[in-house]
This record gives structure tokens, C-alpha cells and sequence, in this order.
């Protein structure tokens, strides 16, 4: 498993909280020397620079969509002071955290995007197994996906993991990451979420899916989550079209259990591909 793509899934499913460029290191397998060469050689950027940027480029959204506590941005960011911040901000984008906010937009900024992971042929695809799924709710943080923003997903998850004691009606401790509503230009909606009862209590800010009763090609995913587009490109682009199956228009998921440990990244965990004859 490439290191700099399991540092790539840590800091955006982590980008909140305090790192260390020792902490990454340990969750990429390798040493501090190891992931800062092998990060800069794939991204073609420093390893806490990136950090950086990608935190204050948050901020700068926060900013321009007029959050009005610096000092709880400057926090966020892991700095320890307004002036700290400050002093960031403008050697990031060359103006000051106050501008943007009176501006209300960041278009003027040179803003760090998430750095999408590998999504090259996996050639250690197991066999599928199949199961019929019955009907059931899914609620959780939903955002609408494009080619340009799906490194999005593990901050995601961060933010499901902060959010999720608030999902009334949960069944179960089974999480479930939902890709649904697609559409032709290849976007669609992702839910970061759990099974509910029903949604009478559910407050407006969280999405909601049910799935329908379905048949499912069940593949295990036991490498590092941060190379699931690797087996979601190889389920999609050689699997089925050799398979004889077709894919129902039905959501697929991801399905993790107790062993997936969200801190890691590690524990594996399975995609279920709707199918039908």
C-alpha cells in the first residue's frame, strides 16, 4: 500500500484535529524520512505543508461563508493564537483573514484541494459473494459528489464521527458509506451514515436514503481504506463488464463493521454492488 496515499486518507479524515508529521508517519507504516520523500514524490508537496494549506484553505472557506470567530478558526487550524493565524493566512494567500470575510467569496485565494488517492486496476480482487438485502434507512452527513471534490469523503467521515451520537433511532453499530441520486455527468450523493428506524426525529441538517430490497455482489476489502477507489475502479471497470451481470439502478454502499477502526484506517470492511441478471 503506497505510504503517501494512506497519509493522503489521514490528514482529510483527521484535517480537525492535531497532527504530527510523527503520527502520520506511524499510520503510512513507514519512518519520518520514508513519508516525507515518498509524500513529496507523489504530490509534489511537503507533507505539513500540505497540512497547512488544506487547514487554512477550510478556513478560508469558513471565512468567506462569514464565520465570525477568528480565534475559534485560528483553534481549529491548530494554531494557538489570533496572530498566529494571521500570520499563516497571509503567507498562504497574501491577505488577511478579515479581507476574505469582508469579500464573502475566495475566489481571488489559491486554494489547496483535497488530492484524490490511487485509482489505478487492483490486481488482487476476490471473488464476490452474493446476498439480497432487505429494504432499510440510512441517515448521515450527505454531501453531492463530482469528479472535482470526491477527496472530500474521508473529511466526511470526520465529520460523521462527531455528529453521529445525534442521529436519532440508530439500529445497530454498523456504519454505512451510501453513494446514491447519480446522474449522467457521473455526480452523485454520498452518505456517511447508519441504519435508523425511521425518520421522524431526524433533524433537516442530516441526508436520508432508504435502500431498497436487492440483490448485492458482496466484495471484502481488507487493504487500507485509502485505496478503496482501487477496488471500487476494478469492481466497476473489470469485474462486472466480465462478470455477465448487469448493475441494477439501485445505491451501492460500503459496509463497515466493529473491525473497521476509523482512527487507522485499517480493519477492512465490504462494498456491496447492486446486480442483476
Amino acid at each position: 500500500m503506497n505510504p503517501a496515499h494512506r497519509a493522503l486518507w489521514y490528514i482529510e479524515s483527521h484535517l480537525a484535529e492535531p497532527m504530527t508529521l510523527d503520527e502520520i508517519a506511524a499510520i503510512s507504516g513507514v519512518s519520518r524520512f520514508h513519508i516525507v520523500r515518498a509524500f513529496a514524490a507523489a504530490t509534489g508537496l511537503p507533507v505539513m505543508r500540505y497540512v497547512r494549506a488544506r487547514r487554512l484553505t477550510e478556513a478560508a472557506r469558513s471565512l468567506a461563508n462569514g464565520a465570525p470567530d477568528i480565534l475559534s478558526l485560528a483553534l481549529e487550524a491548530d494554531y494557538g493564537s489570533h496572530e498566529a493565524f494571521t500570520r499563516a493566512f497571509r503567507d498562504q494567500f497574501g491577505t488577511t483573514p478579515e479581507a476574505v470575510r469582508a469579500a464573502t467569496c475566495t475566489g481571488h485565494l489559491k486554494l489547496q484541494e483535497p488530492i484524490l488517492m490511487d485509482s489505478t486496476l487492483s490486481d488482487t480482487l476476490a471473488p464476490p459473494r452474493f446476498e439480497t438485502a432487505k429494504a432499510f434507512l440510512v441517515a448521515g452527513i450527505s454531501e453531492r459528489i463530482s469528479c472535482d471534490n470526491g477527496a472530500i469523503i474521508p473529511g466526511m467521515w470526520h465529520r460523521f464521527n462527531q455528529e453521529v451520537a445525534e442521529i436519532p433511532a440508530r439500529v445497530g453499530n454498523v456504519a454505512y458509506g451510501v453513494c446514491c441520486n447519480g446522474d449522467d455527468a457521473g455526480n452523485f450523493d454520498y452518505i456517511a451514515g447508519v441504519e435508523v428506524g425511521d425518520y421522524s426525529d431526524l433533524p433537516r441538517r442530516f441526508g436520508r436514503i432508504r435502500i431498497p430490497e436487492q440483490r448485492y455482489a458482496v466484495f471484502t476489502h481488507t487493504d487500507h481504506v485509502a485505496s478503496i477507489r482501487r477496488t471500487v475502479n476494478t469492481i466497476w471497470n473489470q469485474w462486472l463488464p466480465a462478470s455477465g451481470l448487469k448493475a441494477a439502478d439501485a445505491p451501492n454502499f460500503e459496509r463497515y463493521d466493529e473491525k473497521f477502526d476509523p482512527a487507522t484506517g485499517n480493519g477492512g470492511f465490504e462494498i456491496w454492488v447492486p446486480v442483476r441478471q
